[in-house]
């Protein structure tokens, strides 16, 4: 394998067919062995990689940088860069560079990505290039359970980016606010002073806690007391809710023999 710079003239970017998807893997998996330990270890193996990878050729957008070799390649789906990776005897001749600046193109409004935040050498390579950190994970959501970092390229109107970011988070919460004060309704018809008279502060105390420690891995910088008082507003504007007459369930039945 060639290990000289590669020139600007020399390096063709083109879209990934299948016929690529075994160079791809070979790739892949030597540039995670050798980013280790800044990367964690990938758990699968050679065949399934290249079972993904064939799948990801098909239905994403795959872009590979190739000069006589595939000596990197960039998956695209939608407003995500779901992979960049450069062959590890090729790393600093701009070809990462390349692929990131080819996704800006296909992507001006704005993409976002995860980093493993142990893989500091990508980060500041990403920082380098105008990315910016969005939202630190204790790994909950990944494979190797593995600290990571959502990072984002703007595009060129960062503020429309970063709302459209806002408002997808808003309609989880819309939704998650939702489920929340069905149940706090639902749960009055069971408790013998339902209502504002019943609020239990020790309890909302200890969700605040709850909330604080499960958000410790997410560098959220809201702390007991400040989950202390949303909680207490989304508990208090529920129970009035409540009390008011919305959302109130139907009675419980008591008694009877015709349970279902």
């Amino acid at each position: 394998m060639s290990t000289e710079p590669v020139g600007s003239n020399d390096l063709v970017l083109r879209p990934a067919t299948t016929d690529d998807a075994e160079q791809l893997t070979e790739l892949y998996i030597a540039t995670r062995r050798a980013a280790e330990p800044a990367m964690p270890p990938q758990l699968h193996s050679a065949e399934s990689v290249l079972a993904h990878t064939t799948g990801e050729i098909v239905e994403k957008e795959v872009w590979v940088a190739e000069s006589d070799e595939i000596l990197g390649f960039a998956t695209l789906d939608r407003a995500f860069l779901d992979a960049l990776y450069v062959g590890p005897d090729h790393q600093g001749f701009g070809i990462g560079t390349a692929l990131l600046d080819l996704a800006k193109a296909r992507r001006p409004d704005g993409f976002a990505l995860w980093v493993f935040a142990s893989n500091a050498p990508a980060r500041g390579f990403y920082r380098r290039h105008g990315l910016v950190e969005l939202e630190h994970t204790d790994g909950f959501a990944n494979e190797e359970r593995s600290p990571d970092v959502r990072m984002a390229w703007p595009g060129a109107d960062p503020i429309a980016f970063l709302r459209r970011q806002i408002d997808e988070v808003d309609d989880d919460l819309a939704l998650v606010l939702a489920r929340r004060f069905a149940l706090t309704a639902t749960v009055q018809g069971y408790k013998s002073r339902p209502g504002q008279e019943g609020r239990d502060p020790a309890r909302e105390r200890q969700i605040a806690q709850k909330m604080v420690e499960r958000m410790s891995g997410h560098a959220s910088g809201l702390d007991a007391d400040a989950l202390g008082r949303i909680m207490h507003a989304i508990i208090t504007e529920s129970l009035d809710a409540y009390e008011s007459g919305q959302g109130r369930p139907a009675p419980r039945e008591r008694g009877g023999s015709d349970e279902r």
